[in-house]
């Protein structure tokens, strides 16, 4: 045998050495599990231990599994109340694979699992819904709040608003019952939620008109009470301005009356010191006041009127 063919079977058997070794061997890491199968059936339990393992190779198979929590969101379901409400509910949970073998025998992979995992919850969320009024289905507490609004919203009397049971709870209550039937197929619930709530399309229109009407006759209130305040404002501001006129008007005649008397008290003084010149003056104003270029008077000589026109045409 020549050197040449003694390498080529010596690289060939190394590569099936390489070949046969890679295939026995593989990887488990911390967020991952592995079912071994052997044509097509698992063998032993499941290997949950991060590090490198040893399989038979060509023979057995891995099959990796999720180690962590994993998220499963329903579809919006028409569900209807124990008070003949028709409502769609959207449920929200979290899962993980328990038990990888009988997930594995059962399931086999986490699409088929997502699709158990709808029967089981949805099928319980029904039978939770319809046992429990619309109430109970959208309140978790009894706060306070504005009764009004959500009593039109919710189309239930105020008084019998308040809850016993509430939302979380009856997710609890979802949560417990859909716990005892998935570890049949090897996975674990957690957290399973009440994501969303509505009306179905038929009675939306006529919450949100019930809606509308309940905000209109709310702003109505409320421009009635600023119309009011307005009024109110207003009828102050009126009454506050004419007191306000009055004083100063009665404050400007006291003052006006006050100068008069002062100017009368002032003139008075004045002419009692020559009554006759007080005479002359008046008699002066009078003439001002009743001649022009267009009167005529017709007086006698003796007349008073004309006392100081004669006496100036004497001197």
């Amino acid at each position: 045998m020549s050197s040449t063919t003694r390498n080529i079977i010596i690289a060939i058997a190394a590569f099936v050495v390489i070949i046969v070794l890679l295939s026995s061997l593989y990887v488990v890491s911390e967020t991952n599990q592995v079912i071994i199968t052997q044509f097509g059936e698992p063998i032993g339990d499941a290997v949950t231990k991060p590090g490198l393992h040893v399989k038979v190779p060509f023979i057995q198979k891995t099959n990796y599994f999720e180690k962590r929590w994993l998220e499963w969101d329903g579809d919006p379901n028409e569900i209807p109340t124990k008070d003949k409400k028709y409502i769609w509910v959207v449920m929200y949970a979290r899962w993980r694979i328990s038990d990888p073998l009988v997930f594995f025998q059962r399931v086999r992979d986490e699409r088929r699992a997502q699709s158990r995992i709808d029967d089981i919850i949805d099928g319980e969320t029904r039978n939770a819904v319809a046992n429990y009024d619309l109430i109970e289905i959208v309140r978790s507490t009894n706060r306070e709040f504005e009764q009004t609004e959500e009593t039109v919203i919710l189309d239930v009397p105020a008084a019998i608003l308040k809850i016993e049971t509430g939302r979380e709870k009856i997710a609890h209550i979802i949560l417990e019952n859909s716990s005892q039937k998935t570890p049949e197929i090897g996975v674990e619930l957690r957290d399973v939620r009440i994501k969303r709530v509505n009306y179905v399309e038929a009675v939306q229109q006529e919450v949100f008109r019930r809606m509308i009407a309940e905000r209109q006759r709310i702003a109505s209130k409320y421009r009635s009470e600023g119309d009011g305040e307005s009024a109110k404002i207003l009828g102050q501001k009126e009454r506050e301005l004419k007191r306000i006129q009055s004083e100063a008007y009665r404050t400007a005649q006291e003052i006006k009356g006050k100068a008069d008397a002062e100017a009368t008290k002032i003139y008075a003084n004045a002419y009692n010191l020559d009554p006759e010149f007080y005479q002359f003056m008046k008699t002066l104003e009078t003439y001002v006041a009743s001649l022009d270029k267009e009167t005529w008077l017709l007086l006698t000589t003796e007349s008073e009127f004309l006392k100081y026109l004669k006496s100036s045409r004497r001197r």
